[in-house]
């Protein structure tokens, strides 16, 4: 086996076991630092904590296998460290701690390491700033206030009264718009790295902010926020019960989740798990997802967005990563006006999401929202309802998504509010216990799919299958055990795939102008 480091900085490591097996990697291990054990696991990413800066490590990773793999690394140097403690923060979970934490932030020099020991520090939004690292102990928590009032309402844009220059502060669901200071933010900064093993909690579920949200007064803030950040570190941290989305890196470049864990109640609403939006270089590696939403949701923006900006979503890796639940594991768009391109999701797990690998867009998305050059590969999922769903008549979060424009099936005429998808190819997946559909495509009249194509799945369904509906449509049927249903895709492509348990018509397409099938095999 071969080992990579993913990031080394000053107290903490991350590194990946490249294998064949999706998250974990088939041989139990015990991981030895200077010939001290140090950890032990299965998965294939793991990671170091404790380090010392600017020093040089001895790695062992012995297998159960009885293979071995010995390295060194050597951690990066800081400027000093400093205990936020003694900026007067408390950690008992009852006094407010943000004014110590916001000064110990303002005063924390350049490349300087903020340390968080072990407790539960309660606070409001922080703002950060550039070129520091927080370190949160295992048994530290940052707690989100419950209390709404005290997050202040940060304008869309702010205005430069000298040069009338606009400069855009704050967005969500595809859009510019008002939204309460997120707990931790970060606008136009770089070089930001949160480590740890501790846990930051948006407190989501003891506040009124998954109640009757849609009467405030602004978008509900997210758990983290970068916003034109470039450089930014997310390395073993918990984030959990965002009031809504978790973690939303906003027009940002260079991002990375590794090792992470983000939770929240199934039934929490909009709760996704990271929504990396009009961001280039995103690498989501070695994470965990149990949320209320999509655990994994890809966009560019919604049509007004993108026109402005024309700044698509670029360069994502997605890998060796585990989805326990949610709406959709892995999902693109519907925001995605901008369009998706150059993009991987490979080695993961999925558990009993309602959909694995999600496409959603609509009517009204624009021209420009191309995807292009994307890969599924390697998957392994278990009990997802719908593993494949490309849905061209997504209908929520908009005000018109009850209209006609949005549900009418004869074809529109084509203008530049029209979506346009290309080609798309799901390979080497292994689906069990799936309930409502294979694959589920709905292309639209005027603008079909370009190409799909199904290659070396199998997938097995559940006896105790249960009917629902595989897509967010208007007048969306329910459906139990359907096969393959591809309609208004121009080419499809189906080989070496494998159905068991599908009931009815095992291959349903419509409206397509070209149909390949080798080694479609039904059971």
């Amino acid at each position: 086996m071969m080992i990579e480091v993913l990031y080394c900085g000053s107290s903490s490591a991350c590194f990946e076991i490249k294998g064949q097996s999706p998250y974990t990697c088939g041989s139990a291990y015990t991981v030895l630092v200077d010939g001290v054990k140090k950890t032990e696991g299965e998965t294939n990413v793991f990671s170091l904590y404790g380090l010392k800066p600017d020093a040089r490590y001895r790695v062992s990773v012995q297998f159960a296998s009885g293979e071995e793999e010995n390295f060194e690394i050597a951690t990066v140097p800081e400027a000093c460290c400093i205990n936020v403690k003694d900026f007067g923060a408390v950690g008992d979970g009852i006094h407010e701690d943000t004014g110590a934490i916001q000064a110990a932030v303002n005063f924390l020099p350049e490349n300087g390491r903020l340390l968080f020991p072990d407790g539960t520090y309660l606070l409001c939004p922080v703002a950060l700033k550039s070129h520091i690292t927080l370190e949160l102990c295992e048994k530290t928590v940052l707690l989100g206030s419950a209390r709404r009032e005290r997050y202040p309402i940060i304008p869309a844009a702010a205005v430069d009264p000298v040069s009338g220059k606009e400069l855009p502060l704050a967005g969500f669901e595809g859009l510019e718009q008002n939204a309460y200071q997120s707990l931790l933010q970060a606008s136009f900064a770089e070089d930001i790295t949160i480590v740890g093993k501790g846990t930051i909690d948006g407190n989501g579920q003891n506040g009124d902010w998954w109640k009757d949200f849609h009467s405030f007064p602004a978008a509900r803030p997210r758990v983290l926020f970068f916003n034109r950040c470039k450089h930014v570190t997310l390395h073993g941290v918990t984030v959990s019960n965002g009031p809504s989305w978790h973690i939303h890196p906003f027009f940002s470049e260079d991002f990375s989740m590794l090792d992470c864990f983000v939770t929240a109640p199934k039934v929490s609403p909009n709760t996704d798990g990271i929504d990396p939006e009009s961001c280039d270089g995103v690498r989501i590696i070695g994470c965990r997802f149990s949320v209320g939403d999509d655990c994994i949701a890809v966009k560019s923006g919604k049509l007004d967005m993108a026109r402005k900006y024309q700044k698509p979503a670029d360069h994502h890796v997605i890998r060796n990563c585990l989805m326990e639940f949610g709406h959709g594991a892995v999902t693109l768009g519907s925001e995605l006006s901008a369009g998706i391109r150059n993009l991987s999701v490979t080695d993961c797990r999925f558990h009993a999401t309602d959909r694995g690998l999600r496409i959603k867009t609509r009517r009204g998305r624009g021209k420009e929202s191309l995807i292009t050059n994307v890969l599924f590969d390697n998957i392994r999922m278990d009990k997802v309802l719908t593993p494949v769903v490309i849905n061209m008549w997504y209908n929520c979060c908009d005000p018109d998504r009850n209209t006609e424009y949005v549900w009418s099936r004869s074809p529109l005429p084509v203008d530049d509010r029209t979506p346009h998808l290309g080609s798309f190819a799901f390979r080497n997946m292994e689906c069990t216990d799936a309930e409502v559909a294979a694959c589920y495509i709905d292309g639209l009249p005027e603008s079909p799919i370009d190409e799909v194509t199904l290659e070396n799945i199998r997938v097995t369904f559940a006896k105790n299958a249960r009917p629902a509906v595989p897509a967010m449509q208007n007048f969306a049927k329910e459906h139990c055990r359907l096969g393959l249903y591809l309609d208004n895709v121009r080419k499809i492509r189906i080989r070496q795939v494998r159905l068991k348990g599908a009931e009815g018509e095992k291959l349903a397409a419509a409206h397509y102008e070209d149909i390949e099938t080798e080694n479609f095999e039904v059971e």
